[in-house]
């Protein structure tokens, strides 16, 4: 017998998650609405857990990327509703991002998010991202 609890539109979640807290507004408190308490995103090797230091680090990533903006290009979710992955791009101005000059130059990036639901909340991420790339075109580009 399956015991898997159905989640409720996961896909709904993960993009009102990038509408809220990614799109124009900067919504760091839809945090508290959509992530577990022990929310974890790991991220270029890293791990962050907690609702409160993860709305920190979005909060240190948007002043490194002012008028940043990730827009789902395509978000999928498997079987049972405890996964949901989208691929996304991230634009933004160069306000110091990667420790390089800030400069004021429009940049953008791609990157895949693989989330793990849990009642009805994002629970983890993994984020995989163009990081190197961007980094190389903007010390590259600002030589």
């Amino acid at each position: 017998m399956n015991t898997t609890r159905r989640i409720a539109d996961p896909v709904q979640l993960s993009l009102s998650f990038l509408e809220r807290v990614w799109g124009p507004s900067h919504d760091l408190d839809a945090i508290d609405e959509l992530m577990t308490e022990d929310y974890t995103i790991t991220t270029g090797g890293i791990s962050i857990t907690g609702r409160n230091e993860f709305k920190e680090w979005v909060r240190n990533f948007q002043q490194k990327l002012t008028d940043a903006i990730t827009e789902s290009q395509e978000t999928i979710r498997n079987e049972s509703g405890d996964r949901v992955i989208s691929r996304w791009i991230c634009t933004g101005k160069n306000n110091g991002i990667f420790g390089l000059p800030a400069d004021g130059r429009e940049v953008a990036f791609t990157g895949i998010a693989i989330w793990s639901v849990r009642d009805n909340r994002l629970a983890a991420c993994w984020v995989e991202r163009s990081a190197l790339e961007l980094y190389q075109k903007i010390k590259h580009e600002g030589s």
